[in-house]
């Protein structure tokens, strides 16, 4: 089972390519692809919570150096978002791009579904070195999904994302991941960790560091500029890397590291990750700074991205039970509310070409039912209830109260109503004032259905989530206890 999930997106890529001369049924495959990649994941939530979990190991390079992968429950949570949200987004994507008309839609396709394979292979890694191969070959795929319109600008944003994450993976990640084998003479992931009583705790808050900023898809600052640059990517694009795949791997992949690799206990007890959560909180304020002075939606969402993404570290960082099960709920929580307002960003770029929050003025009165859903989805990330996102952040309090460290309770609270600043305004104009006489266009309607359905299915999942929290809890749970 575990290698269904590894190939089905791969058959699904070779499938498209196939079809590349039959647009319908090119699409079509694409969404059956998703579709049967989550029925895949679904099939394997029975028997994730298991210590030693389900593994398989295709491949062993060397004694106690191998290509494996294992189940647990932070891998199929991630691998449940992320093959989740692949089915709205295969949907949404063939509005989009057709509405746009986009070219290179086949090679779109393709690279959508290898960036899921990769996901898969991130979720499922079973020990440091399948998690570095495939988080590198992520990266290799959302390149071309990067640079799709091949303008000048593009190009440079594509430049960019390669320079960042390669330079941050290769020069820091990979460097950790030789050091972790040095000291504790293995790769796996165990629960418990791999690195107590291996080295001091100087080498450890080094070895530390590494990890949280060789993992750049965590977007953790200074590491971030890749992020807002490559929103000249397509909206399913932006809405892949900013909700569904690639942040999520990375900061999965520091909770992951957090967890199997340091050990809880580790870090708490010994306070290794005390600089870690302070960077986390400076990279949730700066960013949602940042994300105020923005007029053009999608680079607000973007710097909204990696102030969210921050909330996992920092979840990590605390190392207590309520900082996990909070951090590890934001994958969740934070994806369907964000894949939601780019979704509401796409739409509006297809039914009026307008980009900038200051173009929006009336715009809610003819695309009611997607400035609704932005303002669904924009209650959550700022973490209102009855929204999901309200018990990611109440956690994430919680673990902080826990740890005596009320500076980041301030943190978490001032976010919010950073995250009001920057989010509420744009539903506000959208409804409350009135656009200009000249800049009316009453020709404005609502996006094309399959734009307009994937975004009234997530954001609803942003209030639903609220009222299931309970099963995610017990479900994440696990996750601290020793």
């Amino acid at each position: 089972m575990l290698a269904l999930v590894l190939f089905v997106p791969l058959i699904g890529a070779a499938l498209i390519a196939l079809l590349h001369r039959r647009p319908a049924h090119r699409d079509l495959a694409s969404v059956v692809t998703a579709v049967s990649l989550f029925g895949s994941v679904v099939g394997l939530v029975p028997r994730a919570g298991a210590w030693p979990s389900p593994n398989w190991v295709p491949l062993e390079i060397v004694p106690e150096l191998q290509i494996a992968f294992g189940l647990e429950p932070l891998g199929l949570l991630f691998a449940l978002v992320a093959s989740g949200l692949w089915v709205v987004t295969s949907i949404y994507s063939i509005g989009y791009m057709r509405a746009h008309h986009e070219a290179h839609q086949t090679r779109f396709y393709i690279c959508f579904a290898l960036t899921l394979a990769a996901a898969m292979g991130i979720a499922l890694a079973g020990n440091l070195l399948t998690l570095f191969i495939f988080y590198e070959a992520m990266t290799l795929a959302t390149y071309p999904l990067v640079t799709h319109h091949g303008t000048d600008k593009a190009v440079r944003a594509g430049r960019l994302y390669l320079g960042y994450l390669f330079g941050t993976s290769v020069g820091l990640l990979l460097l950790a991941v030789i050091w972790t084998w040095t000291l504790a003479g293995t790769l796996d992931f165990r629960q418990g960790g791999i690195l107590a009583g291996k080295a001091d705790d100087a080498t450890l808050v080094v070895l530390l560091a590494l990890y949280a900023f060789g993992i750049g898809k965590a977007a953790l600052m200074p590491f971030h500029r890749w992020l807002p640059a490559a929103m000249v990517a397509p909206t399913p694009v932006s809405a892949l890397l900013h909700a569904v795949a690639v942040v999520k791997a990375g900061v999965f992949s520091v909770m992951k590291v957090a967890l199997y690799v340091f050990g809880a206990d580790l870090l708490r007890e010994t306070g290794l990750s005390v600089w870690l959560m302070y960077a986390a909180g400076a990279t949730i304020v700066i960013a949602s700074l940042i994300a105020l002075l923005q007029d053009d939606l999608k680079a607000r969402l973007a710097y909204s991205t990696v102030s969210q993404l921050s909330y996992v570290v920092l979840g990590a960082a605390l190392a207590n039970g309520p900082g996990l099960v909070g951090g590890s709920m934001h994958i969740l929580m934070h994806a369907v509310g964000k894949i939601t307002l780019f979704f509401c960003a796409g739409a509006i770029a297809v039914a009026t070409h307008k980009t900038k929050v200051s173009e929006m003025s009336g715009i809610g009165r003819r695309m009611p039912i997607t400035m609704f859903a932005f303002l669904l989805a924009s209650l959550s990330i700022i973490g209102l209830p009855p929204f999901g996102g309200a018990w990611s952040k109440w956690y994430l309090i919680l673990g902080a109260i826990e740890a005596g460290q009320a500076p980041l309770v301030a943190v978490l609270l001032i976010s919010s109503l950073l995250n009001m600043a920057y989010l509420l305004p744009v539903a506000v104009r959208a409804f409350f004032i009135e656009a200009s006489e000249g800049a009316r266009d009453p020709g404005i309607k609502e996006a094309p259905l399959v734009c307009v359905l994937p975004l009234c299915v997530t954001s609803a999942g942003t209030f639903l989530l609220f009222f299931f929290a309970g099963d995610v809890y017990a479900f994440l749970s696990q996750l601290a206890q020793p």
